[in-house]
């Protein structure tokens, strides 16, 4: 009864009708606890659970495997660590399921290692002992732990299941593991597993965030059934890749499949407007959020739409929509802003942007950084260094050019200036040769990306040893064509790099693929995919 009454949400009956029983024993103490638990009403099963504890009830694995979930909800690690505890005096410790349950209630509580320790001490393992502790490293953000877990998982013959395969995807795209990423969807076809939509919208999300839009495409259309998700996953993705028409038709189709668009949608769409300049399609969809869909425009829309304007160079209507929004902007929507002087040179309005930026968030270095570049390009020094002092009294430091490559399964990373690479000293003979080709090709470094008071034979040194020329010339070194060499930045490509990109994907022959914050760049035959609007 206590059960029925609780499974239908009368908790206050099911609580009467447990008040008035003449004995209570384990069973009926449980049920209790489990309505509690299953209502959502998590300190109110912990309340009862104590008082059955008090009771001199003794527990078994069921009543413990549910006021862990009630832990797990509330992110109580040292309550949970107290029914751990009750479980080894009680001598049921060793119950998988809920061995299970302790792991999922230390990861959630941030005990990483208690629950890695709880793990390589069970007896024996099921799915779910794999499944929680891959998924708890990808969620905090233990990408490689999680890869090592699943090919651990590989070498003891446990088939993984659809959570495992999201985790070490998701695990992959975050590593920028392409290879691997590939290899475990070649293991799904192997297996011949379904493919739902959650886990066919994380494959699309992969391949998409390493430029590989074909292979995204394939999952697209191989897949039976698409929510909403999947169709914002291939949106956004053909935009960042370059395929603005494409993600936009996508969009269209998406419609007249009667998907409901939904807030995500929208940023995707919006997205690929920017990624392109199309204000007035832009601005169409903009408008048609509210007025036909019903979904009122977030920050991060009207930051979408400040952003677009402003790399069109629209800069005066992107402050106004900020001054006009209904809801107060937020230092992401000031800084596209703040990146639309730079790009368009307007440096009295970058100027007054950038100093209401520095006061807003003192600590970041991006703000300091652009601000800094902007007095650079018109030679103000003296506000270099002052910009860069205030820098040093924040104890603000600049982030470093960073670019990743994967080569047959192991990710190469190099910094700015890199000369660590166990093959640094082939890297600077391709970087020479780099450069030969590129002058024979016409290029003309573009200095005024070095933002130091140097000579100019120093800024062009400085210029070539940016992250992502390394990794090209590694990539040159290491993978043979036509295989693309993929590279990941997580920063900004500046204009200098763009342009060599170009040029070396025509001097050798090369696709070259690069990823940065904002967006891909597919460089064939001297031309980007972005037509040089990024």
């Amino acid at each position: 009864m206590i059960v029925l009454l609780g499974r239908s949400g009368h908790l206050e009956e099911a609580a009467k009708v447990f008040d008035e029983m003449p004995e209570r024993d384990l069973v009926s103490w449980s049920a209790l606890v489990s309505c509690y638990e299953q209502n959502e009403m998590y300190d109110e099963a912990l309340r009862k659970f104590k008082e059955m504890v008090v009771d001199g009830v003794l527990v078994d694995e069921v009543v413990l495997i549910t006021v862990l979930s009630a832990c797990t909800h509330l992110v109580v690690g040292m309550t949970g660590q107290l029914i751990h505890a009750l479980a080894i005096k009680a001598g049921i410790e060793l119950y998988i399921n809920l061995q299970n349950a302790l792991i999922h209630m230390y990861l959630r509580c941030g005990e990483v290692e208690k629950a890695r320790s709880l793990f390589d001490s069970m007896p024996q393992r099921d799915t779910v002992s794999w499944s929680v502790l891959i998924s708890g490293y990808a969620q905090r953000d233990r990408f490689a732990d999680a890869l090592a877990l699943f090919q651990n998982m590989q070498l003891e013959g446990i088939q993984p299941d659809e959570t495992i395969l999201v985790s070490v995807i998701s695990a992959c795209t975050h590593l920028s593991a392409l290879d691997q990423g590939a290899w475990i969807h070649a293991y799904i076809r192997k297996k011949q597993m379904k493919v739902n939509v959650i886990l066919g919208t994380t494959l699309i999300d992969m391949y998409m965030k390493f430029g590989s839009v074909p292979n995204a495409m394939e999952v697209f259309r191989a897949m039976e059934e698409k929510g909403v998700s999947t169709w914002n996953a291939l949106i956004l993705g053909l935009a960042m890749n370059g395929f603005v028409k494409e993600s936009l038709a996508t969009f269209s189709e998406m419609k007249e499949c009667s998907i409901v668009p939904n807030e995500i949608t929208f940023l995707a769409v919006l997205g690929a407007c920017r990624h392109m300049g199309l204000v007035e399609e832009g601005r169409r969809h903009f408008d048609a959020m509210s007025r036909k869909h019903g979904i009122e425009p977030t920050i991060k829309h009207y930051g979408c739409m400040v952003d677009l304007l402003g790399r069109a160079g629209k800069l005066t209507e992107a402050e106004e929509l900020i001054a006009n929004m209904p809801v107060p902007p937020d230092v992401s929507t000031w800084g596209a802003l703040l990146g639309a002087c730079k790009k368009h040179g307007d440096n009295v309005m970058g100027e007054r942007v950038g100093r209401k930026l520095v006061d807003l968030q003192p600590e970041h270095d991006g703000f300091h950084v652009l601000l800094s570049n902007i007095y650079a390009s018109k030679g103000s020094w003296d506000n270099v260094h002052e910009i860069r002092g205030m820098m040093r009294q924040h104890g603000v430091i600049k982030t470093p050019g960073c670019s990743m490559i994967e080569v047959k399964g192991t990710i190469h990373e190099f910094l700015a200036g890199d000369k660590t690479h166990p093959q640094s000293e082939d890297i600077e003979k391709m970087l020479d040769d780099m450069a030969k080709k590129l002058k024979m090709e016409g290029y003309a470094p573009d200095t005024r990306e070095v933002l130091l008071d140097i000579d100019e034979e120093d800024k062009e040194t400085t210029l070539f040893r940016h992250s992502e020329k390394i990794a090209i010339a590694f990539g040159l070194l290491t993978i043979d064509a036509p295989t693309p060499i993929r590279i990941m930045k997580n920063l900004r490509i500046c204009n200098d790099c763009h342009m060599a990109a170009k040029l070396i994907s025509r001097a050798y022959d090369r696709e070259i693929v690069v990823r940065d914050r904002h967006r891909f760049h597919h460089f064939k035959q001297g031309s980007c995919s972005c037509l040089d609007y990024w």
